[in-house]
This record gives structure tokens, C-alpha cells and sequence, in this order.
């Protein structure tokens, strides 16, 4: 069966930075658009980054020029580099397959001071 985790999540000041990594148990990403989600409490999930299988990317208007999507088929993994963050990026983050359908189980970024 195969699962995404992901890692990297953690406490960072604000103006800092987190690489967030999701990896795969099989080699599925070279088959599927990935996405990072995000969800902050008592706010619905939403998309922050989102790449193709081509290699294209997309980004929430809130994060766009400050965090970056990028993939490594051959290592079954894709990473969320997040620069200037902001105390308004608190959130679980989550990698989603979107071809599958398949979820992680999130990661933590809180940003505060």
C-alpha cells in the first residue's frame, strides 16, 4: 500500500525558513501532480503549491514569490521550501497525490516569535 509522509515541520520565528519534504513508499510521483495543502485551525483546507508531472507549478496568491514546490522523481520525493514566513502560515501542512487521491497525515509549521 502506498503512503505519503511527511517531514519538516516545526517551530520557526517569523522572516524564517522550513523545507518541508513529502515522501512516497512507492514510486508514484512520477505519475501524479503533487500538491501541498495546508490547514490552520477552524479554516478550511487549501492549496498553497501544486506540481505537475511535466514539472509546472502552481501557487497561492499568498505565497507566491516566498515558497517554492519542487520534485525529485528518483528519490519519490517532493519538497516545499518556505521562505519569509509569516505568522499567518501556521498551519498542517499535507502532500496529496492527486492522481490517487492519497493524502499524508500532515505536517506542523507554526511561525511565532
Amino acid at each position: 500500500q502506498v503512503q505519503l509522509v511527511e517531514s519538516g515541520g516545526g517551530l520557526v520565528q517569523p522572516g524564517g525558513s522550513l523545507r518541508l519534504s513529502c515522501a512516497a513508499s512507492g514510486t508514484i510521483f512520477a505519475i501524479n501532480d503533487v500538491g501541498w495543502y495546508r490547514q490552520a485551525p477552524g479554516e478550511e483546507r487549501e492549496l498553497v503549491a501544486i506540481i505537475s508531472t511535466s514539472g509546472s507549478t502552481n501557487y497561492a496568491d499568498s505565497v507566491k514569490g516566498r515558497f517554492t514546490i519542487f520534485r525529485d522523481n528518483a528519490k519519490n520525493k517532493v519538497y516545499l521550501q518556505m521562505n519569509s514566513l509569516k505568522s499567518e502560515d501556521t498551519a498542517v501542512y499535507y502532500c496529496y497525490a492527486r492522481n490517487f487521491g492519497l493524502w499524508g497525515q500532515g505536517t506542523l509549521v507554526t511561525v511565532s516569535s
